[in-house]
């Protein structure tokens, strides 16, 4: 068993390999705190026949009993992996998965599972320092070792992996992912802050990552295992010199279409014939004629990465016929879904996406089983991608890894702006329906987000905007694209997101290809995002530049009364049986906090105005002179006792049933009618006496009077 330890920001960091694991490739354990991660590396043998592509896995797991916990539910063991379990996945697969060479195919398995957590230190860091510090060892084709921090920025000053309680004063919460040379990743969101602080914050981040990756360099020398011998598939080279020759000022012309659809349709056309003439030409024993399909595909690929890459390079222009700066075309309608409690169809050129806001209820937020404990969330924000925005045939099989982290990163961005729990006690829930997609999908759901929100009426909204950056780098030239396109997404060497209002970012997400950025380039990037932001923000203004002041009519209202905390129980009742009377009344969502407050949410204001008086009613208060809707109970000769709240009935004597001589009680009311009536008087011991004739009167006198 070997050990290796640093310090970073005050805090010890360990990596153990040679006790846990020990058949896999490369095993470590990773510790700061109590907190303790196991990342273990695997890679198949050989690569499979026809293998075009590199099947990297990444699966970050959360072990219950490393908080000292049992899992909730009826298995009572863990199951599939939570969103918060993909998301630290995909933040450790993204900035490992560019460090592989190109050609290497076979399959690999990076695992990391939580085996000990404090509730202190995020396992997260942890994570992907030790799938680094594993792969580093590994003897696998692997251009690291990689490492990364959380920064934070609490009164003015910068942090690494603070705790989370200390994190909650933070204005800043990105995690920072770096090579020796160069930043690789970004993940986080900030509280409205400059760019030049998120830029400072970065390279800041990559100053301190260095202990981690001298720390890998010394496990390295140390340990590392053989470097493992792999072949990269051999090329064709007289099937692609006939392709290129035959193809490449074809393919050129087609690229030149701006409509994505046509454009793809024009390459695909050209794609099937070049595959049609290589069959015909090199199908034999020795090559088949799928190995060729497969060829031809990858090098149209090729190809048209290095027609668009060498036109944005050589002349400044896309192949929308943009320039380099301006941002596509935006539409913007509100309070399209008449049901909806907030909606938006938000259109950036071919991007479109169907973003609604539904308010509910406190008890309509998500309870999450974490392991630093359960915990509620009141804003939530959902991202589909249908196959059909990219005119394909899929099957839908739920929310993808994409999905989540596309979620995660608009959810994130707007966060910053929601109201609080306390200052606004509705449960918010966005969906995004990405209806076309061709670039940054994500970003469109920021703004129509937004938009749904404030049309949705949710006060303090404030418009936020995002825009996707793209760079284009080779040898001394590099040049930033504004609002990239799906196929530049694919072809270039950096991605961006930035979002945020006029004041300042409140999400960022970075990857990069390239094995270095500079702060000059990074300083272009971003005030280049500014100045996209602040014209969408424009458009958005003009549209809806604040909340709407009233809320849809189909969204329940709310209502909030303050009852004694010493009477809370007897609203709630032995085993909830009073809250749960109301609720039966009324149809109404109530929510009761710890200091008394009571709100309660419905459609119909009369039930609202019901559940406050039976709620009222409850804490024993019963106002002598008022009028409440009771419930016959029970008839005896002398009268009819009348529930006026759950827990409390009072007597209408038969003298008081009705304004004429009543005879029998029978006559007028019956044992579950629901009668109005009025509060005469309580005595010494208590008793209530009622009546149903006065409070006849009343509405009668009100009635005449309007």
């Amino acid at each position: 068993m070997e050990i290796f330890k640093t310090n970073v920001f005050g805090k010890e960091i360990s990596i153990e390999t040679g006790r846990m694991a020990k058949q896999a490739a490369g095993a470590t354990v990773v510790r700061c705190g109590d907190t303790m991660v196991l990342a273990t590396v695997c890679m198949s043998p050989e690569m499979r026949d026809g293998q075009d592509f590199f099947p990297l896995s990444v699966e970050f797991q959360e072990k219950t009993y490393s908080a000292g916990k049992i899992p909730g539910g009826y298995f009572k063991r863990e199951g599939k992996l939570s969103e918060h379990e993909v998301l630290t996945s995909r933040l450790i697969d993204r900035p490992i998965r560019p460090l592989f060479p190109e050609g290497f195919m076979n399959e690999t398995q990076i695992i990391v599972t939580v085996i000990s957590a404090d509730k202190v230190n995020e396992p997260d860091v942890l994570g992907l320092i030790g799938a680094s510090a594993a792969l580093s060892i590994s003897g696998l084709p692997f251009d690291g070792p990689v490492a990364a921090v959380r920064v934070g920025r609490i009164g003015g000053k910068f942090v690494l992996n603070a705790s989370r309680s200390e994190m909650e004063d933070s204005d800043l919460n990105i995690l920072v992912a770096g090579t020796a040379s160069a930043i690789v990743m970004v993940e986080g969101g900030a509280h409205e802050l400059p760019e030049s602080i998120m830029v400072e914050a970065l390279f800041f981040a990559h100053k301190e990552i260095q202990p981690l990756i001298e720390l890998q360099k010394q496990m390295k020398a140390k340990l590392s295992k053989p470097a493992i011998e792999w072949t990269a598939p051999a090329k064709n080279e007289e099937l692609e010199k006939f392709v290129r020759a035959e193809y490449y000022n074809k393919l050129s012309e087609a690229l030149q279409i701006k409509i994505k659809l046509d454009r793809y349709s024009a390459k695909n056309k050209l794609k099937s014939e070049a595959k049609e003439a290589a069959v015909a030409k090199f199908a034999g024993e020795k090559v088949k004629e799928d190995s060729i399909k497969k060829i031809v595909t990858n090098l149209f690929d090729t190809m048209g990465s290095d027609i668009m890459r060498k036109q944005i390079l050589d002349t400044k222009k896309r192949i929308d016929g943009r320039d380099l700066q301006t941002v596509r075309a935006i539409s913007i309608e509100t309070g399209v879904l008449p049901r909806a409690h907030g909606s938006t169809l938000f259109t950036r050129g071919e991007t479109q996406a169907l973003v609604s806001c539904t308010l509910g209820a406190a008890d309509d937020s998500q309870r999450i089983d974490a392991l630093w404990g359960d915990y509620e969330k009141h804003f939530l924000l959902h991202y589909n991608f249908p196959p059909f925005s990219v005119g394909e045939v899929k099957p839908m099989r739920g929310p993808s890894r994409r999905d989540i982290g596309h979620g995660n990163l608009a959810e994130r961005s707007l966060k910053e702006l929601v109201p609080s729990k306390k200052d606004f006690p509705y449960t918010i829930r966005i969906v995004s329906d990405i209806l076309e997609s061709n670039g940054s999908s994500s970003m469109a759901t920021v703004c129509g987000g937004c938009l749904a929100l404030m049309d949705a009426g949710v006060p303090g909204m404030r418009p936020v905007a995002g825009i996707a950056m793209g760079l284009i780098a080779e040898g001394d030239k590099a040049e930033v694209l504004t609002d990239i396109l799906g196929d530049e997404d694919h072809i270039g060497d950096m991605d961006f997101k930035v979002t945020g209002t006029d004041k300042g970012v409140t999400g960022f997400q970075m990857d990069t290809k390239i094995s270095g950025i500079s702060m000059e380039l990074m300083s272009t990037a971003l005030n280049r995002a500014k100045d996209a932001r602040l014209f969408i923000l424009e458009k958005m203004n003009a549209v809806l530049g604040k909340s709407r002041s009233e809320m849809s009519e189909f969204a329940p209202k709310m209502k909030s009364i303050q009852v004694r905390q010493s009477k809370i129980k007897d609203v709630i009742g032995p085993g909830g049986k009073n809250i749960k009377g109301v609720i039966e009344a009324t149809g109404a969502k109530i929510d009761i906090s710890d200091d008394g407050t009571v709100n309660i949410f419905s459609t119909d204001p009369k039930m609202a105005e019901k559940a406050i008086d039976l709620i009222e009613a409850l804490t024993g208060e019963i106002e002598i002179g008022r009028i409440y809707n009771g419930v016959v109970r029970k008839i005896v000769d002398f009268g009819a006792f009348v529930n006026i709240a759950p827990g409390t009935d009072g007597l209408v004597h038969i003298s008081e049933l009705d304004f004429d001589r009543v005879t029998r009680v029978e006559d007028i009311v019956k044992e579950g009618d629901q009668i109005p009536v009025k509060v005469l008087e309580i005595d010494r011991q208590g008793r209530i006496r009622l009546s149903r004739k006065a409070a006849l009167e009343e509405d009668s006198a009100e009635s005449e009077a309007k």
